[in-house]
């Protein structure tokens, strides 16, 4: 008789793809290593191929471990659901949201204090990272849902944006240029530079500058957005960020002639799309938030 597809089998292979490594699944299901890899090497054979693609630094999904996770997740939510009916009880979810680097941490801070978010003991767990990392950890269900750049190709339903904003030059509020409603770059050409490692638009910015002729002192370089934040309005430099950013005693000025915009959204990982609940009330806190926050962002304006 053929072996069939049994729950632990889908437990080891969720672990697996929410770890990143054998071991911690293993320890996660509470079971040895050997036992784990006896398992999905199992599954793997029911399903007549690998589901991992194993190197010495990392763990990849293959094409056909990515398809399984999709139905894997589905699966296990619905043997999660019966217990939890069985049993009268209601246990806790958690919804694993990535967070860009880049993204105004009082958006968070907000989102965070949203009560609404949090009925019958419902969690959050904030995944930091860059664009990339997150739309890997989307790709592979690591994450459910990202507040990231929205990017062209993003699928309509999986994807809703909440917010367009521009790049401008940030200044502390005692700089000469502050009352400025813009700046020309020619005008930065003796100004000390805050160097933001995490932006997204290094690239852009740097070949703007050169175009100009400006070529400035980095008075400090830092992965922290907070420490950015805190050398402009401290007066050790200036430096270029998205305008949402800004944070009091921080000046924001248009650039001349540096034009670019971003879109910020929400995505959601192919797992998600029948998590109707939940994401309508995500969904509706962040477009709150963001909403509110156009708005009472005057302090970034010039006075």
């Amino acid at each position: 008789m053929r072996s069939m597809i049994e729950r632990y089998h889908l437990r080891y292979f969720l672990a697996v793809v929410t770890t990143g490594n054998f071991s911690r699944a293993a320890a996660a299901c509470n079971v040895s290593q050997p036992t784990l890899s006896v398992g999905i090497a199992k599954l793997e054979k029911l399903l007549g191929g690998p589901l991992f693609s194993r190197t010495n630094r990392r763990v990849a999904l293959t094409d056909a471990g990515a398809k399984l996770l999709l139905h894997a997740r589905t699966i296990e939510a619905g043997f999660a659901a019966a217990e939890r009916d069985v049993a009268g009880s209601s246990a806790p979810q958690t919804l694993r949201l990535g967070v860009l680097t880049t993204i105004a941490r009082r958006w968070i801070e907000e989102l965070l204090g949203d009560a609404d978010l949090f009925r019958d003991g419902a969690r959050i767990e904030i995944v930091e990272g860059s664009e990339r990392d997150l739309r890997g950890r989307l790709g592979r269900g690591r994450i459910d849902a990202a507040v990231t750049i929205l990017r062209e190709g993003d699928a309509g339903g999986a994807a809703q944006r909440l917010n367009r904003e521009s790049y401008q030059l940030a200044l502390s509020r005692n700089h000469r240029l502050a009352a400025r409603r813009t700046v020309r770059v020619e005008e930065l050409m003796n100004d000390a530079m805050i160097l933001r490692r995490q932006c997204e638009l290094l690239p852009e910015t740097s070949r703007f500058f050169t175009a100009h002729g400006v070529r400035p002192f980095f008075a400090a370089r830092t992965t922290s957005e907070a420490k950015a934040v805190s050398y402009v309005r401290a007066g050790l430099g200036v430096t270029i960020m998205p305008r949402t950013l800004a944070e009091p005693g921080i000046i924001m000025v248009p650039l001349e002639g540096f034009d670019f915009t971003r879109d910020i959204a929400l995505l959601w990982a192919p797992h998600m799309q029948a998590e109707r609940g939940r994401r309508t009330s995500l969904t509706a806190a962040l477009e709150r938030i963001v909403r509110a926050g156009s708005d009472e962002d005057s302090f970034a304006r010039p006075l």
